[in-house]
């Protein structure tokens, strides 16, 4: 194996995904190598430690050595979302306000889908027997109208130690403008000592909105001890390997913190992994110069749509993970269960499905040869020749085509009637109507025109997707990065460090609203400061986004807008109807506005990782084989040229049918597709003729 990377201090990425752990080192000049190993789902630091036997097996260096030359070390996990997943959290107590213990049972009595009246909701996380009321209360103004009762959580404590509690959430009416119930409760349960444990609603998540402000804290709770634990164990097993620096967490907004300022926020942690596209798409804008972007990262298991506006990944609070819902600062990305584990198969009416049931690691799909028999994405397109058998992603399984092929036919050409072919095609199309309408959902429906973006298709899977996804959704071309197989884990060599911190105000936006924004806006930068220098960042070292929720009176929902920290009324208003106008189509400019919240962005910028550029390449290019790969425009086997992605190289363009065999990823090119390879190495497809 050759290897580009040469000069430490190195910078290492590592995403552990339901099928593979991907590690990414870049060295000291931008130079990027990747390294693929198995997951271990039982426990997922083992497959962090096998990556990282790999990689230094590989650069021929003794652990120690290799770690402790390395500057940054950032880690994307998805623990915190199994366990929420799995039901395998924490046994949790709930205080709350007298009065107010079924509100976490109660939700908010909407569903999804209206006309669905006996789908159940999840279990609730804290049984009712668990969900202690206390008396005391503040008002909406942060007034006290009633005296907190320490009694009473001294009762609850009881509760808790007799029936094996081992985290404890707190929430109580109205505490997000004021605390100080919430802080006295917290210190009558640090001196009872129940658990270790505790999830304060204030401190986790200081807005309106009582049920969701308290499930949020619930699910903080619930995930916290096994979170902490399987974190606090990976750091220190790192640390006596060698590594001298902090371990750095990607968080659920893109943006990456240190272990001990998230040890006891690990809610921040559920889209941590699919996050890390965020640093990894505002690399590739400034790269190629477009900053409309849509991603379609599909690995083994799952499918993560993001969209780029202008520069900018939007930023949501409403979070639903398994129907739980959540208010924590996450990139808006929708996911759907379709990637190359995605299993498929014949319903009870006698129709083909595929997914959202996926193989996982082990068995995986059939073709892996670890017990599956199952057919999934693989193995179809194991059957359509677009996929070769034998060694595959970097030698970790190989793959069997008698093994895809029996699958095909047993668990669906069989029982329709069909060849394996149209089997193995059919369930190719299933998917991909899925994946058109996962990118629909997060442009068309969000007010964007797919036709102004350029679909980046990454993840080990997402190539042999993009040209038809592309096609079908009408984008002006497709990029996949030549890396496209580690798409998250290279996000991460480009995350920055991020607090969010958000303040609610609740008061109509006028001439005499500017005076409260501006301290508002002074206390979250104060808090964003100590946070960051804790991480040890200068304020010269900071910037800041600030940013507000703004809507019409009598409204319920806000709608988010950046803004300069300075900005007057008249501004905010304009920013406020703009924004307004293209998310719904209308405005009413005779309405009053009313400010919700103000939001705080603090970012702690890390040395920035330059890409290397390419000299363009005067000469053909050569297949190193051609064979039958199925084509769905026309539906029947093409001879295809078959290209080593090492082969091709910047300035060289060629026309599809195609297929390009990266280390990472394999990627389809159509008949008419046009292929052209980048300065950056990378590729773009261009359509000149459709389907």
């Amino acid at each position: 194996m050759t290897l580009t990377i040469q000069s430490p201090p190195w910078r290492v990425g590592v995403d552990v995904g339901g099928t593979f752990t991907d590690l990414v080192i870049a060295d000291s000049d931008g130079r990027t190598e990747v390294f693929k190993v198995p997951s271990v789902p039982s426990d997922p630091g083992e497959g962090v430690i096998n990556a990282l036997i790999t990689a230094a097996a590989a650069i021929d260096q003794p652990m120690d050595q290799f770690l402790g030359d390395c500057q940054f070390f950032l880690h994307g996990s998805t623990v915190a979302t199994n366990t929420l997943l799995e039901g395998k959290g924490a046994r949790v107590g709930l205080l709350t306000t007298k009065g107010f213990r079924d509100s976490l049972e109660a939700r908010r009595g909407l569903r999804k889908d209206p006309w669905d009246h006996r789908t159940p909701y999840p279990p609730v996380l804290v049984p009712r027997y668990l969900r202690q009321p206390v008396a005391g209360r503040i008002a909406a103004d942060g007034s006290e109208v009633e005296a907190l009762n320490p009694d009473d959580v001294r009762a609850a404590c009881k509760v808790f130690a007799d029936n094996g509690v081992e985290s404890i959430a707190v929430s109580l009416l109205n505490s997000f403008v004021n605390s100080a119930h919430e802080d006295a409760v917290a210190e009558i349960l640090r001196e009872e000592n129940i658990c270790e444990w505790i999830s304060v609603s204030s401190d986790i998540v200081p807005v309106m909105g009582e049920y969701e402000r308290t499930s949020t804290t619930a699910v903080n709770a619930y995930v916290m001890p096994r979170v902490a634990s399987y974190l606090t164990a990976l750091q220190q097993k790192l640390i006596d390997m060698g590594l001298k620096t902090k371990l750095l967490m990607l968080q659920s907004n893109g943006g990456a913190a240190s272990l001990d300022q998230l040890i006891r926020q690990p809610v921040n942690l559920l889209l941590s992994g699919p996050s890390a596209g965020v640093g990894a798409m505002q690399h590739l804008a400034a790269g190629i110069g477009e900053d409309n972007l849509v991603s379609m990262e599909i690995g083994g298991t799952s499918c993560d749509v993001m969209l780029m506006h202008e520069g900018r990944v939007a930023i949501t609070d409403a979070l639903s993970v398994n129907d739980y819902d959540l208010v924590t600062p996450s990139v808006d990305i929708h996911t759907v269960g379709a990637g190359g584990g995605t299993i498929a198969g014949i319903d009870a009416a006698g129709l083909m499905y595929a997914g959202p049931e996926g193989a996982g690691a082990r068995p995986g799909p059939a073709a892996y040869g670890h017990g599956g028999t199952r057919p999934t994405v693989t193995d179809a397109h194991l059957v359509l020749g677009r996929m070769r058998p034998g060694p595959y992603a970097g030698g970790s399984v190989s793959l069997d085509l008698a093994a895809a092929e029996k699958a095909i036919d047993t668990e669906i050409a069989n029982d329709l009637g069909i060849s394996r072919t149209e089997a193995a095609a059919g369930l190719i199309r299933i998917v991909e109507q899925n994946l058109l309408h996962a990118v629909e959902r997060i442009s068309i429906q969000r007010g964007y025109n797919p036709g102004r973006f350029m679909l980046i298709a990454c993840g080990g899977a997402g190539p042999m997707h993009g040209a038809s996804v592309g096609r079908k959704l009408g984008a002006r071309a497709v990029y996949i990065p030549r890396q496209a197989g580690a798409f998250c884990a290279i996000g991460m060599q480009h995350a920055d460090v991020r607090r969010d911190f958000v303040h609610v105000v609740m008061r109509e936006l006028g001439d005499d609203a500017a005076s409260a924004i501006a301290e508002g806006y002074a206390q979250l930068e104060a808090q964003a400061l100590d946070a960051l220098g804790d991480e040890g960042f200068s304020k010269e070292d900071t910037t800041f986004g600030y940013e507000l929720d703004l809507h019409y009176e009598g409204q319920q929902w806000d709608v988010r807008v950046s803004l300069a920290p300075d900005a007057t009324p008249d501004e905010i208003r304009a920013a406020f109807e703009r924004e307004y106008d293209r998310q719904f189509g209308h405005t009413n400019p005779e309405s009053r506005i009313n400010v919700a919240k103000l939001r705080v962005v603090g970012i702690g910028k890390l040395p920035p990782l330059q890409d290397p550029t390419y000299d363009p390449v005067d000469k053909p290019v050569e297949p190193i084989e051609t064979r039958p790969v199925y084509a769905e425009s026309v539906r029947e086997f093409l001879d295809t040229p078959v290209y080593r992605g090492a082969d091709l190289h910047h300035g060289q363009t060629f026309a599809g049918p195609a297929i390009i065999e990266e280390a990472t990823t394999t990627i389809l090119v159509g008949p008419g597709d046009l292929v052209s390879i980048d300065a950056l190495n990378n590729y773009t497809i261009n359509f000149e003729t459709e389907d």
